[in-house]
């Protein structure tokens, strides 16, 4: 396989999680019922259609088609995450946990990406690391809004 068919296969493994991250968190907003709770994942979907914007210039500089939707997985996630917070007696915790579990799936799948840098353009190595970082950082913001969900509902 070449590695334009790889890069274009990356990206778009890439562009899918972040489609589905942000109908999560857009999904997430409108379930929760806490103001600055849905505020702050109202920013994190906005972020990650950025994220999708930029691999997207990415696959366009490398003459790749990308995939401009989310994934099947995705869908199943978000209506998981909506029974489990229908049926929870702290929807906003339950739905943090959601988030938790899919930013760290997100981070496993930009580091799966990097293993391979050698085989991609520095351009789009550096974008990818940004990501991630970020990524990493809404993990530990996600579970300190986790610790406190928890804490106001003891």
């Amino acid at each position: 396989m070449s590695n334009t068919v790889k890069t274009e296969n990356y990206l778009n493994n890439l562009i899918e999680k972040s489609y589905d991250a942000q109908h999560g968190y857009e999904n997430a907003a409108e379930v929760v019922d806490n103001v600055q709770l849905k505020k702050w994942f109202i920013s994190q979907a906005q972020r990650r259609t950025e994220y999708a914007g930029a691999l997207i210039n990415e696959m366009n500089n490398v003459n790749g088609e990308a995939h401009l939707s989310g994934s099947f997985t995705g869908d199943m996630h978000r209506s998981w995450t909506n029974l489990k917070a229908a049926l929870s007696s702290n929807k906003e915790e339950t739905i943090l946990e959601e988030c938790l579990r899919g930013e760290k799936a997100t981070i496993e799948e930009y580091e799966n990406v990097l293993e391979h840098k050698g085989e991609l353009p520095p351009t789009i190595v550096s974008i990818l690391q940004a990501q991630k970082d970020e990524v990493q950082s809404t993990v530990n913001t996600v579970k300190r809004l986790e610790d406190i969900a928890d804490d106001l509902d003891r």
